[in-house]
C-alpha cells in the first residue's frame, strides 16, 4: 500500500515522513512511531518523524515528551541503532527544537522516569516519555500490536505524517470502532495537519 500512496501523492511533492500510532491506554495517551513507513530509518528520517509526531500530540491537546528507543542506553552499546538514534538526537539539538525528547534508551527507561534518573541522572526528559520512536518499523509496529492487543489499547491511527491528511492506512486488524476514529482524522482540516 505505501508504494501506491509514494507514487500517487509524490506527484503534489508530498512524502510519507513516517506513520504514528496513538494508543489510549488506561493510564493516558502514548504514541508510537513510525510503525509503517521507513523499515531502518536514517537519523534525518528518525529526527523528522520525531518533530511531526510532536506536531500530532499537540494536535490532540498532549505536551510532547519523546524518547528515542533503541536497545541501548545512553551510548552504552555500539549498535546500528544506538549511532542512528544519538546522531539524530544530534540533530533535533542543532534545530533547537521546542519539546523534550532524549535517547537512546530502552523502553522501560522511556516510560520510567526513576529507572532512566538512575541510569542517566542528567537526562533532559522529565517524567515518562509519552512519544517513542523507534529505530526499527518493526519495532515499532509490535510494540503498537503489543499494546493494542495485551494491554487493552484502543488504536488511533497509523497516521501518515507528512501528506497533508491525504492517505491513512487502514491494515487487516482494524475494528469498527478504529475505521471510525481514522475517518474522523481524514475528515479533519488539512491545516491542522504536518
Amino acid at each position: 500500500h505505501m508504494n501506491y500512496v509514494r507514487q500517487v501523492l509524490a506527484r503534489s511533492g508530498r512524502h510519507p515522513i513516517g506513520a504514528l500510532s496513538l494508543m489510549i491506554l488506561e493510564d493516558g495517551p502514548l504514541f508510537v512511531a513510525d510503525t509503517q513507513v521507513n523499515p531502518i530509518p536514517t537519523p534525518e528520517q528518525i529526527a523528522a518523524t520525531a518533530i511531526g509526531a510532536v506536531r500530532h500530540a499537540r494536535r490532540f491537546g498532549v505536551t510532547p515528551k519523546v524518547a528515542l528507543c533503541s536497545h541501548s542506553n545512553f551510548g552504552n552499546l555500539d549498535s546500528d541503532s544506538g549511532r542512528r538514534m544519538r546522531m539524530a538526537m544530534e540533530l533535533l539539538e542543532q534545530r533547537e527544537v521546542d519539546f523534550e525528547f532524549e535517547g537512546e534508551m530502552s523502553l522501560d527507561a522511556a516510560l520510567d522516569a526513576e529507572l532512566r534518573t538512575r541510569m542517566f541522572p542528567n537526562a533532559r526528559l522529565h517524567g515518562a516519555a509519552n512519544i517513542l520512536i523507534f529505530a526499527y518499523t518493526d519495532a515499532a509496529n509490535a510494540a503498537r500490536n503489543m499494546l493494542k492487543m495485551k494491554a487493552g489499547g484502543l488504536e488511533v491511527g497509523p497516521i501518515l505524517m507528512g501528506l497533508g491528511n491525504r492517505a491513512h492506512i487502514v491494515t487487516p486488524s482494524i475494528t469498527a470502532r478504529g475505521l471510525l476514529n481514522v475517518s474522523a482524522l481524514a475528515g479533519s482540516p488539512v491545516s491542522l495537519y504536518g
